[in-house]
C-alpha cells in the first residue's frame, strides 16, 4: 500500500479516517458492517501501529526529487494526529458509493481527518 515513486503510504482504493477517540473508531468500524462492508475491508489502526508502520514510509517520499503529490504531507498529518493519540480506520472504498456509505457512519461521531485514495489523487472526505 505504498506509492510506486517515493514509497509513501498510498492505499489506492481505500479511505483513511482518523478519530480523536479510539472507542469512536471501533464503533464506526462495527457499524460499517451494517452498511455492506465486510470485516476484511475494515482495518483498525491504533496510534502505535500507525507510528511504527505508516510514518516511516515518508522517509524517502521526497527522494530523489520532491514529490509532486501530497502523500508525504498526508502521512505527516496522520503522524501528528497519532502522536496526539488519534486512532485510524482504513476502509476499502473502491467507488464513490462506498465512500459515501462509509462517511454516513463516520459523520455520526467526531473525526479529525478523512481521506480517500484514488488513482493519482487523495480526496478530502
Amino acid at each position: 500500500m505504498t506509492a510506486a515513486i517515493g514509497g509513501a503510504f498510498y492505499p489506492t482504493g481505500y479511505s483513511m479516517v482518523m478519530f480523536p477517540e479510539a472507542q469512536d473508531a471501533k464503533h464506526v468500524g462495527q457499524q460499517l458492517g451494517n452498511k455492506g462492508f465486510g470485516a476484511d475491508a475494515i482495518y483498525l489502526i491504533p496510534p502505535e501501529i500507525l507510528l511504527s508502520q505508516i510514518t516511516p514510509t515518508t522517509s524517502d517520499a521526497d527522494n530523489p526529487l520532491p514529490s509532486a503529490g501530497t502523500e508525504g504531507a498526508t502521512v505527516r498529518a496522520y503522524t501528528k494526529l497519532a502522536r496526539e493519540g488519534h486512532t485510524a480506520l482504513l476502509v476499502q472504498t473502491e467507488d464513490e458509493d462506498a465512500a459515501e456509505r462509509m462517511m454516513e457512519v463516520v459523520r455520526s461521531v467526531p473525526y479529525s481527518m478523512a481521506q480517500r485514495y484514488r488513482m493519482l489523487v487523495i480526496e478530502d472526505l
